[in-house]
């Protein structure tokens, strides 16, 4: 596999998906801080999240040889929902592996649409390993953010964003893996240079914010965030080196910041969202990032979810 990844990618991926997938809406938000932002409502895309387009790309991209051995992936739950529905598009058999830590709400829904959901290990990197081992049996291995048909089909996502809203100044992109950030600044960096692209990291899972301040890829010693799906201990190569030449800066926020964020978004608009939906949104509200008071400000909503819902 190839591990150089250009802007053409993209413009394919994007003709190979756009059948399928939604082409979800940019929102006006105005903040509790009087902020305007403008939301890429991702969190209404098909399987709950913009890793289908990533999922489906691959998948789509595979020879018929390739399908008929299975596909089989690790995840903290939204890239195992969007390989698993592009499993169930393309009649292809489906094994995801989730950590412990995953919501028994993600888990119940995996197991409506994937062939077989393993529900093991500590963190996604323990998952991961089963997963990996699994394919060693024949069947085809989907990484959740280091497979450039995956960042293609994620970067999507950016081509849409200016297309939709072109007059953006900065992006806030919430960091799990890497995946999302490097498809969408390779996107919006080429179509506007001098757009400014901000990620946004659990203070509990910094992998990225450390691994760029040392120069090097790091593995975190442990994980403290309940929003899973910004929570491997270890990124890859190639989101490191497209991370660190495309991304102007990374912020960091807490768990109660995100939630307050997820919480704010179901009272005042109606969306519900998993905590790392909210974390571009908790960033601004928080003041973790402070644009100038002129610059017109992105965010993604990334995945659906109940964080914000009132407690029962």
């Amino acid at each position: 596999m190839t591990t150089q990844f250009t802007y053409a990618e993209i413009k394919a991926a994007q003709q190979r998906i756009s059948p399928y997938i939604r082409r979800t809406p940019q929102f006006e938000l105005e903040l509790d801080t009087s902020l305007r932002v403008s939301a890429k409502l991702e969190n209404l895309q098909l399987s709950g999240s913009f890793k289908i387009r990533g999922a489906l790309n691959t998948v789509l991209s595979l020879s018929e040889a390739e399908l008929k051995r299975g596909l089989v992936t690790a995840s903290g739950g939204n890239h195992g929902m969007g390989v698993a529905t592009a499993g169930a598009l393309t009649r292809t058999p489906t094994t995801i592996y989730l950590p412990e830590n995953t919501p028994q709400s993600k888990i119940d829904k995996l197991r409506k649409v994937a062939t077989e959901v393993v529900v093991q290990g500590a963190v996604w990197d323990d998952a991961n390993a089963l997963a990996l081992a699994a394919a060693e049996t024949g069947r085809c291995y989907i990484h959740p953010f280091a497979d450039v048909r995956v960042l293609a089909g994620q970067g999507t996502l950016g081509m849409e964003i200016l297309q939709d809203a072109p007059d953006l100044d900065v992006l806030l992109v919430a960091i799990g893996g890497g995946g999302l950030i490097s498809g969408v600044a390779t996107a919006v960096k080429t179509l506007k240079p001098d757009i400014k692209v901000i990620g946004v990291e659990a203070v509990g899972a910094p992998t990225l914010k450390e691994s760029i301040d040392a120069g090097t890829l790091v593995t975190l010693e442990k994980i403290e965030t309940k929003a899973g799906t910004l929570a491997p201990r270890r990124s890859a190569d190639i989101n490191f080196r497209i991370i660190s030449e495309l991304v102007d800066d990374i912020v960091l926020v807490t768990d109660p910041e995100m939630k307050s964020a997820a919480e704010w978004l179901w009272e005042n608009v109606g969306l519900g969202v998993e905590l790392s939906a909210a974390a571009a949104v908790a960033a601004l509200r928080a003041g973790s990032f402070q644009p100038d008071p002129d610059a017109n400000v992105g965010v993604i909503i990334c995945g659906a979810g109940p964080d914000g819902f009132p407690a029962t």
